[in-house]
């Protein structure tokens, strides 16, 4: 502004249009505030200084379509083009212009972070520049007098309520265009739900009335006894504990083990990535298993970083991303659920708390949209699209055959986009008795929850199943993110659980078991963090 006013008012009007016709090409926004203050200072009249920069940003536009068209693919196949955009985001990115037409260039005039790339691959993917032309220049049109009018506006004598509407109107103008996209507006719908669908909640809101009663339980107790629910687990599960550590426990203890344990072999994050890549597959080899197979961290919770691979490129890449102690393990093909048991020390059987029925969510084709729209349409799938859309990002763009089913997930975790619903029905003394005999073998487990895999769920009543995984006193009951359970409901199991804990805790910390100290948990909770 100053030196506008300065330097370029010695050449007369024409040098300082000349500035904002300029100004455009290193900041639109700068030009257009500088252009209105100059109009409320009587330094410039109005017409020609909204003219100067709509021509600068029209003519800019038009530079970043050429470029796009004349050194796009140069630059895009460069070492520097291939490091910041992916091949796959330039299809995505025709694709978005392909089905919006031209009116995406007009939209991406509105939203800001899109106009720079919008144009660009726009002169990549050779778009009429006839038409090019003329959409950016009726957006520019559009939005470059609302921008110098509001700027004069906020220097004159204007009331500050005319302003502050013109602002407001503004931005809704500007942001709504966000609104006029679908794929926008019904994520914006989903987040919006979220809101009263507690389901969807973050970890910390939904668990902070949890953790006041774990301190109250602590007070009343007197201690963390819970920490000594399961004496063979470090803090009794609390965090980070093994999966290989208690795979090795389960199968020390009933003879039977070992026909419901999964097969998998540990690889060192010390080892080098080849090593590792060769021990996998040899692993697969040996015990004549095919992929796909699971890849996940050795002490890892919620489905962080956990991988079904289907080749050896994926298996590759997986444990290339995982900088921790991984295993590979067969996949376990059906149905799965979870099983919450507890046992109180000195009794001889146990009780099942709760059955978790898992259901893996997935879209059906109509030979017409896309994954990421019937996504979108889906009425519980759109609420966390955006995780869908990560675990689905290579296939987002085709076009599933009517009638085609499309699974969205390929892992029971809840917080990955997995269905919960309770699985009472599946209960049965078939299922019991072997869920009573494992967890009587296993030294020191007293308290947690089965993650288990069968062929279906009449196998898993009649106590065929295989054993995916088993959680610790920190495992949640997972039947309470069945919608059939209030916000209240579900609170009431996790403090029934909790209390069960500090229960079994409390009989075996009387027997001499240690209990963790809060710095041991904070240590546990940090080396946690640093392995995976």
């Amino acid at each position: 502004m100053e030196f506008l006013t300065t330097e370029f008012t010695a050449f007369g009007g024409t040098g300082i249009l000349l500035a904002l016709f300029f100004g455009t090409f290193v900041s639109e926004d700068v030009a257009c505030i500088s252009a209105g203050s100059l109009i409320a200072s009587h330094a410039v009249d109005p017409v020609p200084a909204v003219a100067a920069c709509f021509t600068g940003i029209v003519v800019g536009d038009v530079m970043l379509f050429g470029a796009g068209r004349i050194f796009g693919r140069r630059i895009l196949e460069s070492s520097l083009g291939t490091r910041f955009v992916q091949e796959r985001s330039l299809e995505r990115a025709s694709e978005w212009l392909s089905r919006r037409g031209f009116s995406a260039l007009f939209i991406s005039r509105f939203v800001s972070g899109l106009r720079l790339p919008v144009y660009f691959l726009s002169g990549v993917l050779r778009l009429d520049s006839k038409q090019f032309v003329l959409f950016v220049a009726v957006a520019a049109a559009v939005w470059t007098p609302l921008v110098v009018g509001a700027a004069a506006l906020w220097q004159m004598s204007v009331p500050f309520g005319a302003i502050a509407g013109l602002i407001i109107a503004l931005t809704v103008f500007r942001y709504g265009f966000r609104l006029t996209d679908v794929k926008r507006r019904r994520i914006l719908a989903g987040r919006i739900k979220r809101i009263w669908q507690w389901e969807f909640w973050p970890l910390w809101l939904f668990y902070a009335p949890v953790l006041l009663y774990v301190i109250y339980l602590s007070i009343r107790y007197r201690g963390l006894h819970f920490t000594a629910a399961n004496p063979g687990m470090p803090a009794g599960g609390f965090v980070g504990e093994s999966k290989d550590a208690i795979y090795k426990l389960i199968a020390l203890g009933e003879s039977s083990a070992d026909q419901h344990l999964l097969r998998y072999v540990k690889l060192s994050k010390a080892t080098d990535l080849e090593d590792r890549v060769r021990a996998a597959v040899e692993f697969l080899k040996v015990n004549s298993l095919s992929y796909p197979a699971v890849v996940k961290p050795d002490a890892g919770e919620r489905g962080n970083c956990v991988s079904v691979v289907r080749s050896e490129g994926e298996l590759r890449s997986a444990l290339n991303q995982l900088k921790c102690d991984a295993l590979v393990q067969e996949f376990a093909n059906g149905v799965e659920a979870s099983v919450f048991y507890y046992r109180y020390p000195g009794d001889e059987n146990g009780c099942i708390f709760s059955i978790t029925e898992k259901v893996f969510p997935f879209v059906v084709g109509d030979g017409v949209s896309t994954v990421e729209e019937l996504i979108l349409a889906d009425r519980r799938a759109h609420i966390i699209a955006d995780s869908y859309f990560k675990r689905n990002h290579l296939r987002l763009f085709s076009i599933p055959r009517p009638g085609e089913k499309i699974a969205l997930v390929d892992i029971g975790s809840h917080s990955k986009g997995a269905i919960f619903r309770d699985g009472t029905w599946i209960r049965t003394s078939e299922l019991e008795t072997p869920i009573n005999d494992l967890s009587r073998g296993i030294p020191g487990f007293y308290f947690g929850r089965y993650d288990l895999s069968a062929e279906s769920f009449a196998e898993l009543s009649d106590g065929n199943f295989k054993i995916i995984e088993l959680n610790g006193v920190t495992s949640e009951s997972t039947n309470i993110y069945d919608p059939r359970y209030s916000l209240i409901d579900s609170y009431e199991i996790l403090f029934s659980q909790w209390r069960i804990a500090f229960d079994i805790g409390l009989r075996n910390s009387s027997a001499g078991v240690a209990r963790a100290s809060v710095i041991d948990l904070i240590s546990l909770f940090v080396s946690s963090k640093r392995l995976t």
